[in-house]
């Protein structure tokens, strides 16, 4: 399947991420939106990611633009630099998809690219430009610097006294996060470092990691264990058995002790967020953070967003237990794991999660189903209600209410909550789960995996 281009920018096989195609959408993008002062470009640790960077710069310098280089850097803090700026970037990484593939994130001087702009970019693709050769490429290595003052500013002291366990894995910002626990007062191990590529979807976490997280937690008494997927924008946290607190979870937790006053998040989030009733007002959209953007947008009020993976948005000028936390509209791992840790400094993560309305969630996903068969098997089931009958019995449910938003979100009568939907930049099949109890929603993730694994088999 050749790259594709859209929520996550452009992802696909590393062997069809050629120079002419990503010289290709670098020209589009430069000719569709507003760079500022010119291009900041970083990348993960794939192995790919330096070649592809390379020949973004070269793109993006013969279409004229400055270019400045940041080297490794999570995707948040390449952000934050370059707005920082007034200019935009390209970011160099395939997130939590496998190292046989990678992709291109960018970012106008306002952030992260709305769905406007992907229009725009795709708009121009493959029309003409001219070359003209920008300013020799120069290099920028306080970007990690800035971000991580960012966070001692807001928190602080914050986790003073915390044995916290860092899962390093083959994470860009892994070096960057050990520092900054430690000087928050944290006692940091780091775990699972390695220097191959390991992909970690903290939305849809594997189960030989769910394991190693118990595993570490059994053999140490951490009062928390964390990570970030491969670019530092998802966070992950566990608490002190290693048991995974959910991203949309943190959501809820940041967005209290930031006191926002209205959160936007995608359909596929806990429920519990309108549960609690913390918020003057719940914004749901369609699963991408481009939705959630242009929903922020259109409030002047103290304004958060974040999706089920955990990736936090900051709308507006906050304060953190410590100090200031300027606003950063794009995804952040730091700051919903630090909201979270802060929160549960001396009675723990696990006190912490259980204030939160008893609303679980469950996701995971089928691999290599390409996005056509995943897209009829879900148009099927939403277009025929023969059909969604037959799936929910199956797995001991009726349907209450619908709805097709962004895939199909079932609703059944015994408060369950089932939500297919096919990946926008992955062949993959996407399924989340809400029930009132984690083994519930467990079991009706298996089952509806087990199901939906003959169906995406029959489907032609």
């Amino acid at each position: 399947m050749p790259p594709k281009f859209g929520t996550s920018g452009l992802r696909g096989l590393v062997t069809e991420l050629t120079a002419q195609c990503v010289n290709d959408h670098i020209a589009a993008f430069i000719a569709s939106c507003d760079l500022g002062t010119g291009l900041y470009l970083g990348h993960d640790l794939r192995d790919s990611s330096p070649d592809i960077a390379g020949m973004v710069a070269t793109a993006a310098r013969q279409q004229g633009v400055a270019v400045t280089k940041c080297g490794a850097v999570p995707t948040p803090a390449l952000a934050l630099a370059a707005m920082s700026a007034g200019a935009g970037a390209v970011m160099v990484t395939g997130s939590h998809i496998p190292a046989d593939r990678n992709g291109l994130k960018f970012y106008t001087p306002d952030g992260e690219i709305t769905k406007a702009d992907e229009s725009a970019i795709l708009a121009h693709l493959g029309a003409e430009s001219t070359a003209v050769d920008g300013p020799a490429v120069v290099a920028n290595d306080t970007v990690a610097d800035a971000y991580t003052n960012r966070y001692l500013t807001a928190f602080g002291a914050a986790l003073d006294g915390m044995k916290i366990g860092l899962y390093a894995h083959s994470a860009v910002g892994r070096d960057m996060m050990a520092e900054l626990l430690t000087r928050l007062g944290a006692e940091v191990s780091v775990l699972g470092s390695s220097d191959v590529f390991i992909p970690v979807d903290t939305e849809a976490v594997a189960p030989d990691v769910r394991q190693q997280l118990k595993d570490w937690a059994s053999s140490a008494e951490f009062d928390a264990i964390v990570s970030t997927d491969a670019d530092g924008d998802r966070p992950l946290v566990t608490d002190a058995r290693g048991q995974i607190v959910p991203g949309d979870v943190l959501g809820q937790i940041a967005a209290a002790m930031l006191k926002a006053e209205v959160v936007v998040t995608p359909i596929s989030s806990n429920t519990g967020v309108e549960a609690g009733g913390k918020f003057e007002k719940v914004i749901r959209t369609k699963i991408g953070s481009p939705y959630v953007i242009a929903e922020m947008a259109k409030t002047t009020s103290r304004v958060v967003g974040y999706e089920a993976n955990g990736g936090f948005l900051l709308g507006y000028d906050a304060m953190g237990p410590w100090g200031p936390l300027p606003k950063l509209i794009t995804r952040d791992a730091i700051l919903p794991m630090l909201c979270c840790l802060g929160a549960a400094r001396g009675k723990g993560v696990t006190a912490v999660v259980s204030q939160e309305p008893p609303r679980f969630t469950a996701a995971d996903r089928l691999q290599d189903i390409p996005t056509e068969r995943s897209a009829a098997l879900v148009n099927a089931l939403a277009n025929d209600a023969e059909n969604r009958a037959d799936f929910l019995k199956k797995i001991s449910g009726s349907e209450a209410d619908h709805s097709t938003l962004d895939g199909l979100r079932m609703t059944l009568n015994d408060g369950r909550i089932v939500h297919l939907r096919p990946s926008g930049n992955a062949p993959e099949l996407r399924l989340y789960v809400e029930a009132d109890t984690t083994e519930r929603a467990a079991k009706t993730l298996n089952d509806g995996l087990a199901l939906l694994r003959t169906a995406t088999a029959d489907v032609l």
